[in-house]
C-alpha cells in the first residue's frame, strides 16, 4: 500500500509539473532536470519548469502531507474521527498569526522566513490547548463540545483577522489572497521551511504511533500500562499544531484534507496508527497536489484558490466515505 501510494504521488507530481499554458513533455522535462544537474544554464522552459512550477508542486505536496498527518494526529489524540486542523480553530489560529506577521508595525527580519510559521505556531498552541480546557468535561473530551469550542472559537479568531485586514488596508488584499489558499507564490524558500518542520513533526509522530494506539484504550487504561498520558499527549499536539501552522503560514487556509484524508485511509488499512499516518502523509500530498493542478487549470487562465478545490472536491467525498463508513 505504500509503495503504490507513492507511485501515485510520483505520477501527480509529475503530472503536475509538466502540464499548464505551456505543456511540457517528459524528454523536456528530463532534459531541464539534466541542465539543472550539471549548472548549465538554460532557456525559458527551465525558468517555468525550475523556478515556477517544481517549487509549486513541491509546496503543496508537503503542505497536504502536513494537514494530512495533523488531521490523523489530531483524531488519534482526541479519539474522535471529526478532528482536524479546521474544525478545531488550529488553522484560523495560525491564519491570525500570520496575518499579524504581515501587518506588524515592527519588523521580525531577524527570524528570517521562519517568522511566520513560528507566530502562527504560538497562535496555533494557544487555541489547541483553549478548545481543549473548553471542551473537557472531568477527565474526558466530549466529542459534541469539542467540535462545538472548535467552531465557536473558529469563528472568533476569523472575525479578528478581519478587523486586522480591516485595520491594515495597505495589506488586506495580500491577507485575503493568503487566507483563501494560494501556491500562486510559491517559492523554494516556502518549500524549505515547511520541509524542515514536516521532517521533525513526522518522525516525532511515527515514532509515538504504537503508544497512540495504546492511548485508545483510554487515559486510565494508558497510564496503568506505563504511558506518560499528558506528556504524549502534549507532544504530539505540540507536532501536529507545528506542522499545521508551517502549512497554513505559507498557503493559508485550506480545509477538508486533514478531516478526509484520514477517513480515507482508515477505511482502507485500519486504525493502526503507524500506517495511517503514513498513508495520511502521501495521500494529503497528492490530494493537494491534484487539486492545485484543477485550480490552476480548469478556467485558465484565471486560477481557482486551491482552498475552493479542495472544499467543492473534499466535502462531498467526505461525505460518501462517511456514508460508506455508517453502513460498515
Amino acid at each position: 500500500m505504500v509503495a503504490g501510494s507513492v507511485v501515485l504521488f510520483l505520477v501527480a507530481l509529475l503530472g503536475a509539473t509538466m502540464a499548464g499554458s505551456s505543456q511540457l513533455g517528459v524528454g523536456e522535462l528530463l532534459a531541464v532536470v539534466g541542465r539543472a544537474v550539471r549548472g548549465v544554464e538554460g532557456g525559458p522552459t527551465d525558468v517555468i519548469l525550475l523556478s515556477l512550477r517544481l517549487p509549486r508542486a513541491m509546496l503543496a505536496a508537503v503542505v497536504g502531507a502536513a494537514l494530512g498527518l495533523a488531521g490523523a494526529v489530531y483524531q488519534g489524540v482526541f479519539r474522535n474521527p471529526l478532528a482536524d486542523p479546521y474544525l478545531l480553530g488550529t488553522a484560523s489560529g495560525a491564519a491570525l498569526g500570520s496575518a499579524l506577521v504581515m501587518t506588524l508595525p515592527f519588523g521580525l527580519a531577524w527570524l528570517g522566513a521562519a517568522a511566520r510559521p513560528l507566530v502562527a505556531f504560538a497562535f496555533a498552541l494557544v487555541t489547541v490547548l483553549v478548545v481543549s480546557l473548553l471542551a473537557r468535561q472531568g477527565r474526558s473530551l466530549p466529542v459534541v463540545r469539542l467540535i462545538l469550542a472548535g467552531v465557536v472559537l473558529s469563528s472568533m479568531l476569523s472575525a479578528v483577522t478581519s478587523f486586522v485586514m480591516v485595520a491594515s488596508r495597505e495589506q488586506a488584499a495580500a491577507i485575503l489572497s493568503h487566507l483563501l489558499g494560494t501556491f500562486s507564490f510559491a517559492s523554494w524558500s516556502d518549500v524549505a521551511v515547511v520541509a524542515l518542520i514536516l521532517a521533525p513533526t513526522a518522525t516525532l509522530a511515527l515514532l509515538l504511533a504504537r503508544v497512540l494506539d495504546v492511548m485508545q484504550l483510554g487515559d486510565d487504561g494508558a497510564a496503568h500500562l506505563g504511558i506518560p498520558v499528558e506528556t504524549v499527549r502534549f507532544a504530539l499536539l505540540a507536532a501536529a499544531t507545528l506542522a499545521t501552522a508551517a502549512a497554513v503560514s505559507v498557503a493559508g487556509i485550506i480545509g477538508f484534507v486533514g478531516l478526509m484524508t484520514p477517513h480515507a485511509v482508515r477505511l482502507m488499512v485500519g486504525p493502526r496508527h503507524g500506517s495511517l499516518m503514513t498513508l495520511s502523509l502521501l495521500w494529503g500530498a497528492t490530494f493537494m497536489v491534484c487539486a492545485d493542478l484543477v485550480g490552476r487549470t480548469v478556467i485558465a487562465p484565471v486560477e481557482v484558490p486551491v482552498g475552493v478545490v479542495t472544499a467543492l472536491v473534499g466535502g462531498p467525498l467526505f461525505l460518501v466515505l462517511l456514508r460508506s463508513g455508517a453502513r460498515h
